[in-house]
């Protein structure tokens, strides 16, 4: 089995082979600050680490380019760390192990960290080459972006210098990205004393998992079951016809990812036990049903547990579940993400996920979402808010880029925006001199433990990449 350094261009694999071999999970990033501040200083260029964590390099213009415009390189240090429920790997301490299957780039059980390690590779790459032809450059790789682009959101203004920005944070090879969604999270949280459980019930796990799950962004409109809204519907049936009791709920650990796996702890009667059971192979039917197609590794179980001393109260349980049924239908423009849910017998916790390009439409979700939190009690609070990125129709790089594509590869790029959020448009609020195009090599199934790489894209990329860099103007008036 080849390893993916050797795969060509080798300065973007070597380099992204390295970077898989450094924990960098969203919230512990230390080791991926310092070891990008070590690659600065071993190829000779100037690095530091900002105070909103992000790491910041700047290489001076190849000999006779120094009228050039400035460039700004970004894309994000974080990944997220989803794994398959059989995997051990701890993401805090254990290198990515990659494997090279036919024309792409895989892992064993967890994500691949492509997203956004091929942009990170792709700078260090720039950074090291002697040869290259280019204007002043200065990278830009943030911190945190899968959790709440907290890198771009605290970047202080003033620090960067650049006229174009090139984000290197996009999954389809010939695409040209030139505007983006906004999005907010929404969380309710409520917290209240437990019930007792009612004595002679007995408790059943009920377990699903195998879903596609993904990137809520780029696959919130490709129809795949969301783990928590399919338990809703479960739960809502086992309260009805086996008298259930909500003890525990546990699903979803992303934001941004459609969740895959969920799993509740129900006390029944000792009576309904089976009932309870025959209900949970009916829904895993139902399910498969309604997703046919679409999700194919469905698992749906129950499994008897130790019953709980406490469980949710009656009332706090049916409206909990209530507040979860309210949700914006996924489509391009507008969406929303039931992305984590995590209740206890004294304590519930939701978090969800609004996309939209309309900024009214982000309002409305966030009104809709947050009334049927407050009807059933919980403190609603939103964060991480960010506007959508408008298309420049005046784009000089938007125009350059598509006449190097159609040069390089005799077709011309896919010009669009996308639903996915981008720190573009948080950069952009802060540097609206900015001329911003993003692009980046293939990646599928981002999010996922089935997230993989398009080999014979990066050349590609690389190529694009390096040609856009020897092509960008004169800085005006020079």
């Amino acid at each position: 089995m080849s390893e993916i350094k050797n795969l060509q261009p080798e300065c973007i694999w070597r380099n992204f082979y390295v970077l898989t071999q450094v924990p960098r999970p969203s919230g512990h990033l230390e080791k991926v600050q310092q070891f990008l501040l070590d690659f600065a200083k071993k190829v000779g260029v100037e690095a530091f680490k900002d105070s909103a964590n992000n790491i910041v390099m700047r290489k001076p213009a190849s000999p006779g380019m120094e009228n050039r415009k400035t460039v700004m390189l970004q894309a994000h240090m974080d990944m997220v760390p989803q794994k398959t429920p059989d995997s051990t790997h701890n993401f805090e301490t254990d290198p990515i192990q990659t494997w090279i299957d036919g024309e792409w780039v895989k892992t064993k059980g967890t994500t691949l960290g492509a997203d956004n390690g091929l942009g990170i590779a792709a700078i260090m790459a720039v950074m090291e080459d002697k040869t290259l032809k280019h204007g002043p450059i200065e990278a830009l790789c943030t911190a945190d972006e899968e959790t709440g682009m907290y890198g771009a959101n605290d970047l202080p203004t003033g620090q960067m210098t650049a006229d174009i920005l090139l984000n290197l944070d996009t999954e389809d090879e010939g695409e040209m990205i030139v505007g983006s969604a906004g999005g907010i999270n929404i969380t309710g949280t409520i917290e209240y004393k437990p019930a007792d459980t009612e004595k002679g019930d007995k408790a059943v796990k009920v377990t699903l998992k195998g879903l596609k799950g993904g990137h809520s962004g780029l696959e919130i409109n490709e129809g795949r079951a969301n783990a928590n809204k399919q338990m809703v519907r479960f739960v809502r049936e086992a309260i009805s016809q086996c008298d259930a009791r909500l003890a525990e709920w546990h699903g979803g650990n992303m934001r941004n990812a459609i969740p895959n796996s969920c799993v509740v702890i129900l006390t029944v009667p000792a009576e309904n036990v089976e009932a309870l059971k025959e209900l949970t192979e009916d829904w895993k039917v139902y399910i498969s049903e309604d997703y046919y197609g679409i999700e194919e590794g469905i698992e749906f179980f129950a499994e008897d547990v130790a019953t709980p001393a406490t469980e949710v109260p009656a009332e706090i349980q049916d409206n909990l579940v209530d507040a979860m049924i309210p949700s914006i239908p996924s489509k391009v423009e507008t969406s929303s993400n039931l992305a984590i849910v995590d209740i206890s017998d004294t304590k519930a916790e939701i978090k969800v996920l609004a996309r939209s390009s309309s900024e009214s439409m982000k309002d409305y979700v966030v009104t809709t979402v947050s009334s049927a939190f407050s009807m059933v009690g919980m403190k609603v609070e939103t964060d991480g808010d960010y506007t959508g990125w408008n298309p420049n129709p005046n784009s000089e790089m938007v125009a350059l880029m598509s006449k190097i594509y159609k040069d390089l590869f005799h077709t011309d790029p896919t010009v669009q925006v996308c639903h996915a959020g981008l720190e573009c448009s948080i950069i952009l609020s802060k540097y609206p001199q900015l001329d911003i195009v993003s692009f980046g090599p293939t990646i599928r199934s981002p999010h996922t433990a089935g997230e993989r790489a398009h080999i014979p894209s990066v050349p590609k990329f690389w190529q694009f990449l390096t040609k856009t860099l020897e092509e960008i103007p004169e800085k005006s008036g020079k």
